[in-house]
């Protein structure tokens, strides 16, 4: 039997230490010959990023010992920061940039110093031991404006030297795949104003024995299409994705002609925010395995002429990566509405049946179903007579339910981006809202991927207005069916979604509270200050600059505290370079002299996006507290408290 109890009080198995204490992330698995890698990001090592290894016997291990941090800065956003070949490791140290080897049985040998250039994307040229990547070189470069270039280092090279150039002159490079003979190169990229999800270029050039690259051809990308992820079949036969048909799907091109492979209405592919991402791969009978995400739902299938069939394995991250050899194996990050993601390794039995073995699991809680609530989806009207979409997750907990006639209080979860998707896979950052009593609905806003190029496009010159609609009108048919209590309203994002809430909570009164998580406040500052990969994403988000300088004041929350009439949590990072610290203190100012309430918290050593475990508990606990002193309960257990201005608690002096 359930006890009832005012919502957000009730006690949670999602305790911090739950959540965070030993809870690792998982990414960027791959496989060499039977091995299986991936990275582990590790809150309780501040938030140390760790390249582990499955080995033949079973054993499990870490590759990369303290201090390293397997990470790149490259675009700021980084990826693609190791590759193993044939035993050899090569990756990225986050600290610095620098490139280190670990060949087997031997310690770590440096590559190359970095010294103002940062190294990511790495590929070995078949059989040689020479590594292809992507540098970013801001040696006597504006901070806003380092070169770019695909280079070649030899891991037994002098580690003085900073590679040989093969490609340059792009204002964006990524993806140097060679050809499993090493004698093409194919790489991709794209120019300023346009972001790798506008528009981008293939290209392939002849490589010789001397690393001398003969003249390049365009192989896709002279109309404006979004290509992610070249890949060379076994055969060497060139394959990648486009958005070209209005989805990301699979096309190859072979005797100069290219062809989609199997053309659907749903998406293999997705934005090119890191390097390294994986969307499709090859078995070895010649077939396709890919991750199809319809409507922010994925399945792994397999890939041919005559369509789509299911793996039968379930959920994966990305694109599950197969082992070589005639059995159907993969390796992959498993997740799930109901489980915390894990490394699982899966062996096909007869091509229908799937043995599943977990290897290593996010977390070692266990949670009951009865604790977790699943996000639904909710499709809903919004502005225009567009329709938008969201994932609903009612407040839900094993042992507690709300008290009769109360509504519970309603949380607006808003991803980052702008151009980006949530997905229902089980957070236990949602989870520690609704096993408290909260509502939780997280918006895919006209803009976000994984609903074709049209709906991502819808926010092109919008930003702040269709994002901020689409928000407001989830929260809105939630309180109209009677699910959330209207009274009782919080919206909440970080980076581009920390912008959505703080637009949102300037233009309406609908929220009474709301958070920002690095947030962006100022769009004028943002585009004068920001790295140069986003340096003109606002070009297409609201407008160049100077023709619509007055868009972006009346966009900015910063020039509208005059009508905030909510309660706001700001967090920021100190060390944070996309989103400066600055724009939180103006707003919180702003609103210390309005009177409303207010609470603001920096972090030092934490950039855009936080890391550490303190820093991330300290966050969930502080915003619990401030809803509470808002919506007029007391969170128990709670080991921190927030310290607001202009809103005392109960009992405060």
């Amino acid at each position: 039997m359930k006890h009832p109890a005012p919502y957000g009080t009730w006690p949670s198995p999602f305790t911090v230490e739950v959540v965070i204490g030993s809870a690792v992330s998982l990414s960027e698995v791959s496989v060499d010959g039977s091995d299986i890698y991936w990275l582990e990001g590790r809150p309780q090592e501040n938030g140390r990023t760790v390249l582990v290894r499955r080995g033949n016997d079973g054993a499990v291990s870490d590759v990369t010992p303290p201090p390293f941090d397997v990470r790149t800065q490259v675009h700021e956003y980084g990826g693609g920061a190791y590759v193993v070949d044939r035993g050899r490791v090569v990756f990225s140290h986050k600290l610095d940039g620098s490139v280190w080897i670990i060949a087997p049985g031997a310690d770590a040998k440096l590559v190359t110093r970095a010294r103002d250039r940062r190294y990511a994307d790495f590929r070995f040229i078949p059989g040689t031991e020479t590594l292809l990547c992507v540098r970013e070189d801001h040696c006597d470069r504006p901070p806003t404006d380092p070169e770019a270039s695909i280079v070649a280092l030899s891991v037994d090279g002098d580690p003085n030297e900073a590679g040989t150039v093969l490609v340059r002159g792009a204002d964006f490079l990524s993806s140097p795949r060679p050809s499993p003979d090493g004698r093409k190169l194919a790489w991709l990229s794209w120019e300023h104003p346009d972001m790798p999800w506008d528009a981008t270029c293939l290209h392939v050039a002849e490589v010789d024995d001397g690393l001398i690259l003969g003249s390049s051809r365009t192989v896709a990308g002279a109309m404006p299409e979004a290509i992610v992820q070249p890949l060379w079949s076994p055969a060497g036969v060139l394959h990648f994705s486009s958005d070209r048909s209005g989805w990301w799907n699979i096309y190859r091109e072979q005797d100069g002609v290219v062809e989609a492979v199997c053309p659907v209405d749903a998406e293999i592919g997705g934005p090119h925010w890191s390097f390294g991402q994986r969307y499709f791969d090859f078995l070895a009978d010649g077939r396709l395995v890919a991750n199809l995400s319809s409507h922010a739902t994925t399945t792994a299938v397999t890939v041919d002429e005559a369509g789509f069939r299911p793996l039968g394995v379930g959920r994966a991250a990305e694109c599950p990566v197969p082992f070589a050899g005639p059995d159907l194996a993969f390796a992959y990050v498993s997740v799930s509405v109901n489980r915390m993601p894990s490394v699982v390794l899966a062996t096909l039995t007869d091509r229908r049946d799937a043995t599943i073995e977990v290897i290593r699991a996010a977390s070692p809680t266990v949670f009951p179903e009865a604790d977790i609530s699943v996000g639904e989806a909710l499709t809903f009207a919004t502005a225009g007579g567009s329709e938008a979409f969201a994932f609903w997750y009612p407040p839900k907990n094993g042992s507690f339910e709300g008290p009769e006639g109360e509504r519970p209080p309603l949380v607006v979860m808003i991803h980052g981006g702008p151009t980006g998707m949530t997905s229902n896979t089980l957070s236990t950052r949602v989870q520690w809202w609704t096993s408290r009593g909260f509502g939780v609905v997280d918006v895919n806003y006209r803009g976000s991927t994984g609903f074709g190029r049209l709906y991502r496009q819808a926010l092109q010159g919008e930003w702040g207005v269709a994002d901020v609609q689409d928000c407001i009108a989830a929260a809105s048919a939630l309180a109209e069916r009677g699910l959330v209590d209207p009274d009782r309203l919080a919206i909440r994002g970080g980076s581009a979604g920390g912008f959505t809430a703080l637009a949102a909570l300037t233009s309406s009164s609908v929220f009474r509270a709301g958070a920002s998580l690095y947030g962006i406040g100022d769009l004028r500052l943002l585009a004068g200050d920001t790295h140069k990969f986003e340096a003109r994403y606002l070009d297409r988000l609201v407008g160049p600059l100077p023709e619509t300088d007055a868009l972006y004041d009346q966009r900015s929350p910063i020039r509208h505290m005059d009508a905030m009439t909510a309660g706001v949590i700001f967090f920021q990072g100190l060390d944070d370079k996309v989103v400066p610290p600055n724009q939180a203190r103006g707003m919180v100012e702003a609103m210390k002299a309005k009177g409303l309430p207010v609470a603001h918290y920096e972090f030092a050593g934490e950039g855009h996006g936080f890391r550490k475990a303190a820093t991330i508990a300290s966050v969930m606990e502080l915003e619990l507290d401030f809803y509470g002193r808002l919506f007029g309960f007391d969170p128990p257990s709670l080991s921190r408290r927030a310290a607001v201005s202009g809103a005392p608690r109960n009992g405060d002096d």
